[in-house]
């Protein structure tokens, strides 16, 4: 049985089309699965690095800078205003987080950050075949 998986991204995937083969075998394809983990982690670092980048950058105001630093800090540290494991209210303080942090990016990000994160990720994430 074959199947297409279109990718989500078209910018990171350059909208190609994976056809995989599902059968019995054990064989992995090691250079396809290199591609396919590069470009995932390619979709998966951009905003990172971009936040990282607006941190980075002179002209980014001292309290936006604080706010995102803070936004980060509170996604990252297992301590919750709210507990996760708590029914429907448990991530929604998470979630706030996050608001912050993207509604801060967005507003402060520019082409130069969005220029450097795109250097660093071609860096870190090349895609070479």
């Amino acid at each position: 049985m074959a199947r297409s998986v279109k990718a989500g991204a078209a910018d990171a995937w350059d909208a190609q089309v994976v056809d995989a083969e599902v059968t019995g075998s054990s064989v992995v394809d090691e250079a396809l699965l290199l591609r396919l983990l590069r470009r995932a982690g390619r979709v998966v670092a951009r905003p990172a690095l971009e936040c990282l980048e607006l941190l980075l950058d002179d002209t980014t105001p001292a309290p936006a800078k604080l706010t995102v630093l803070a936004a980060l800090a509170y996604l990252l540290l297992p301590l919750d205003l709210i507990p996760d494991f708590i029914p429907a209210a448990g991530f929604s303080d998470d979630v706030v987080a996050m608001t912050a942090l993207l509604g801060i990016c967005g507003r402060h990000r520019t082409d130069a950050i969005r220029q450097r994160a795109q250097r660093r990720l071609d860096r870190w994430f090349p895609l070479g075949r």
